[in-house]
C-alpha cells in the first residue's frame, strides 16, 4: 500500500480499502518481512481497518433508520434480513376482519 493520507483513506472505497488490507496481511504472513517493514506494514493495516469498521458503522447505522419501525412507540429494530419485522412484515391474521385500506 502507498502511505495514503487519512482524508484520502477516508475518501477511499471500502472494498478497495479491504483487498488493500487483505495485501498487507498476505504479505506479513509470509513471515519474509524485515521487522521495520512489518511494523510499517502493521500500521498501515491498522489504519486500513479503522476505516473499514467506520464505513461499516456507517452503512449500519443508515440500515437501522431505514429498516427503523414507526409503529405505536417509534421502537428500533436491528436489521436482519431472515427476520421480518413484527409491524412491516408480519404474516396477515387468520381472522376474518377486513384489512385496512393504505391512502398511498
Amino acid at each position: 500500500m502507498s502511505e495514503c493520507t487519512r482524508t484520502e483513506l477516508d475518501a477511499m472505497p471500502f472494498e478497495q480499502a479491504l483487498q488493500e488490507l487483505e495485501a498487507l496481511v498476505n504479505k506479513m504472513e509470509t513471515g519474509r518481512l524485515p521487522l521495520e517493514e512489518l511494523m510499517k506494514s502493521f500500521e498501515a493495516g491498522s489504519e486500513l481497518a479503522k476505516v473499514c469498521r467506520a464505513k461499516l458503522d456507517k452503512l449500519e447505522r443508515k440500515i437501522e433508520l431505514l429498516t427503523r419501525d414507526d409503529g405505536d412507540k417509534g421502537e428500533w429494530t436491528d436489521f436482519e434480513a431472515d427476520v421480518p419485522s413484527p409491524v412491516r412484515n408480519a404474516p396477515e391474521s387468520s381472522s376474518n376482519s377486513p384489512t385496512e385500506e393504505l391512502p398511498f
